[in-house]
């Protein structure tokens, strides 16, 4: 069975349509220009400057030769001047290119070659990486700097103050290419996606309106940076469809830090990861702390959110924790819970503007209650990969993009993850969810954190393998992994308890926060399994 929420949201965007100047222009040109658009280390400015700003870098790219369709790739955390360049680049119908601050110097280059970018826009922390390899990038013309620049770079400053603030939006058409950003995928080349001028718009017009419900009075403040697709709608285009304001933090999001940039710029919509909440109750019940300023809603993405630590942030801090589903192939999030009608543990339902169904292998819809793929369609979705055509049609095909989740939907509407494709554990011949075994070892008062994933025994027969960070004060031992193992036992079939329990510090994860289940089979792999636990 198919299901649709697209007739309760559609937009219309017009043909020639320039995204910088819809959501930066129109709050000048409608009077909302002294409003304040970003805070950031103490300083306001308001959507006037940012017009300023990005008109600035905008006119001095285009004197530097900088064409439309040209990508421009920018390495710079959360602060005014990667909003000035997202902008300001994407006005003159380039493309700006935001890319991870956490990569290599190798992955760099490939960034730079796959893009062909002829500029990049860096922190001063990252110029002396960028040049160290400037004879591997043939297409990179210029290095700007944010910050202080040697002989061979220009300075973001120095460039912008001799531009002109007045710049004309390049005549774009909202099919044109707007923005692209690199999937973080676990194996292969990272994937250059292809977002145009209308997608954020779509995003806003269903996420945005119908699940944050975000309001011009509204100050958003995002722990996902700009440069993942999730932290990019969070901290910038959706206060920017509405004139709200937006925190911009470049530090690194510890617990006590976050709990003392809520207190001093009391956001109202706060967005992280479920690690991250955990971190942050973690924090909590050591400080004491059980209040949340004027923060009204939370929302979470980017891996699903457990029931038990829903209930526990709910209970102490009063404040539901709404969780979704999204992509970088998607733009942003296209299921997720609403205020007031949480199921604790699911991904929540459709968000209007999108069409999802759940599929077999052989690509049969499948029927409410049954595990399948998780297909999803939408006007948000990406034109595909760049110069990645086979994986552009392994993954896009007739108007689905295939997300690579497992998934059920229930009767009411409400999706359940079940898992990524890939580690899905089938034991015994039945499909075992991992997320599922994992929000059930969370719910233990001595588990701070589970991943679980499939390992062989000695008969090569795969079953569940778990690794378990112990909350504080908990202390491993034979007696605790026996504990565990019979808690999962009375909650969940037989066939799903960990045959294996492995105690450790952490918990391997990307730079968004979600756990690495390759690294986790790998160790799995080298840990004895003629043994029913281990600790490392």
């Amino acid at each position: 069975m198919e299901h649709s929420a697209r007739e309760a949201s559609r937009i219309e965007v017009p043909r020639t349509f320039n995204a910088a100047a819809y959501f930066v222009d129109r709050h000048v040109l409608e009077g909302r220009e002294h409003r304040v658009a970003l805070v950031c280390e103490g300083r306001e400015r308001s959507y006037s400057d940012v017009a300023c700003g990005a008109n600035q870098i905008g006119n001095a790219l285009r004197a530097l030769g900088v064409r439309m369709e040209e990508r421009v790739v920018l390495v710079l955390p959360d602060v005014p001047e990667f909003v000035f360049a997202f902008w300001g680049a994407m006005k003159i119908g380039a493309v700006p290119v935001p890319a991870n601050t956490r990569l290599t110097t190798r992955d760099y280059v490939y960034i730079l070659n796959d893009t062909r970018a002829a500029m990049a826009i860096v922190s001063q922390a990252h110029a002396a990486s960028i040049e160290s390899v400037r004879a591997s990038l043939p297409f990179l013309r210029h290095v700007i700097v944010v910050g202080r620049a040697d002989a061979r770079q220009l300075a973001f400053d120095a460039l912008v103050e001799s531009a002109s603030t007045e710049l004309d939006p390049a005549p774009t058409t909202c099919d044109d290419a707007a923005f692209w950003l690199y999937s973080s995928g676990t194996t292969g080349t990272p994937k250059g996606v292809i977002h145009l001028h209308h997608d954020m718009v779509a995003c806003c017009d269903g996420f945005g309106r119908h699940i944050l419900e975000i309001t011009e009075d509204d100050r958003t403040y995002s722990i996902a940076k700009l440069f993942f697709a999730y932290g990019l709608g969070n901290a910038l285009y959706f206060p920017f469809w509405v004139g709200a304001s937006t925190v911009l933090d470049a530090a690194h999001p510890e617990p006590a830090h976050v709990f003392d940039m809520i207190d001093r710029t009391q956001p109202t919509l706060f967005y992280a990861v479920p690690t991250a909440f955990a971190a942050m109750l973690r924090e909590a019940s050591q400080t004491g702390r059980r209040e949340l300023g004027a923060v009204r809603r939370c929302l979470s993405a980017g891996e699903p959110l457990p029931k038990a630590l829903y209930e526990r942030w709910l209970s102490r801090f009063g404040v539901e924790i709404l969780d979704g589903i999204g992509s970088t192939e998607m733009c942003h999030t296209f299921i997720a819970n609403r205020a007031g009608a949480v199921r604790p543990g699911s991904s929540g339902t459709l968000v209007p503007g999108y069409d999802a169904k759940i599929v077999d292998d052989d690509g049969r819809t499948l029927p409410d209650g049954e595990v399948g793929n998780l297909l999803v369609s939408g006007d948000s979705c990406c034109a595909g990969y760049w110069n990645q055509h086979e994986r552009t049609k392994a993954v896009i095909t007739g108007g689905w993009m295939r997300t690579g989740d497992k998934y059920a939907r229930d009767a009411d509407g409400y999706f359940w993850y079940a898992g990524r494709s890939d580690d899905m554990i089938k034991a015994g011949g039945i499909w075992v969810s991992p997320t599922e075994v994992e929000s059930t070892l969370i719910e233990h008062d001595a588990v701070l954190e589970a991943g679980v994933v499939g390992a062989a025994d000695v008969d090569e027969l795969v079953k569940p393998f778990a690794f378990i960070v112990l909350a504080d004060g908990q202390a491993a031992s034979p007696t605790l992994e026996q504990e565990l193992r019979a808690f999962v036992k009375e909650r969940l079939a037989p066939f799903k308890c960990p045959r294996w329990v492995v105690f450790t510090d952490a918990l391997p994860k990307t730079a968004t926060g979600k756990i690495q289940r390759y690294r986790l089979r790998e160790m799995a792999a080298i840990t004895p399994h003629d043994v029913p636990s281990a600790t490392l």
